[in-house]
C-alpha cells in the first residue's frame, strides 16, 4: 500500500496523553463511526492481522506517548506505535522559537508540502520523523511566550 503521512493539530487537554486520547476518539469516530467492523478503538487495536499488515495510515496507528526525543530504532519492537517529542533544538531550528503557534506549525507543513515532490525529505519539518509507524509532536502556544500550551501538533507516517 505504501507509506502515508499524517498531520494533526489538536487541542491540548492538559497532557500529551490526554490530547492523543481525544484525537484518537475523534479520528476513530470519523473513520469508523459509521462502520460496524470495529465498535471501539480497542477492537481495532486488537485486530493484530489488520494492524500488523495494513494499519489505518492515520494517528490510530500510534498507541502511546514516550518522553524521549531520541530517535526510534527499527530493531526495537517497542518503538513502533509511539509518539515522541521533537528535540528542543529542532523546534528552535524549524520555528525560531521554543513556543511555536498553531499557525506557525500549519505554515511549516504547507511549506514542506509545496517545496518539493517529496516533502518528507531534506530539512523540512516533515523530514523529522525517523521511522515509519511512529510520530512526533510539538507543543503549540496561542502566542509566543504564552505560559501554557493550547494545542499539540502531531505528525508522522505509517505504511511500508
Amino acid at each position: 500500500m505504501g507509506a502515508s503521512g499524517w498531520e494533526y493539530v489538536t487541542p491540548y487537554e492538559g497532557s500529551v496523553e490526554a490530547s492523543l486520547a481525544a484525537l484518537h476518539a475523534r479520528v476513530f469516530a470519523e473513520d469508523y463511526g459509521a462502520d460496524d467492523t470495529y465498535e471501539t478503538l480497542d477492537d481495532l487495536w486488537d485486530d493484530e492481522e489488520f494492524m500488523g499488515e495494513e494499519g489505518t495510515h492515520s494517528i490510530l496507528d500510534i498507541q502511546r506517548v514516550v518522553y524521549t526525543s531520541a530517535p526510534p530504532e527499527s530493531s526495537n519492537f517497542v518503538d513502533y506505535g509511539t509518539l515522541r517529542p521533537i528535540k528542543p533544538d529542532r523546534v528552535r531550528h524549524h520555528f525560531g522559537t521554543e513556543r511555536p503557534t498553531p499557525a506557525q506549525f500549519e505554515s511549516l507543513l504547507a511549506e514542506a508540502r509545496a517545496s518539493s515532490r517529496q516533502p518528507r525529505s531534506g530539512d523540512s519539518l516533515l523530514a523529522e520523523p525517523h521511522m515509519r509507524w511512529t510520530g512526533l509532536y510539538v507543543l503549540l502556544y496561542e502566542a509566543d511566550g504564552a505560559p501554557e500550551p493550547s494545542h499539540v501538533g502531531i505528525f508522522g507516517y505509517s505504511g511500508d
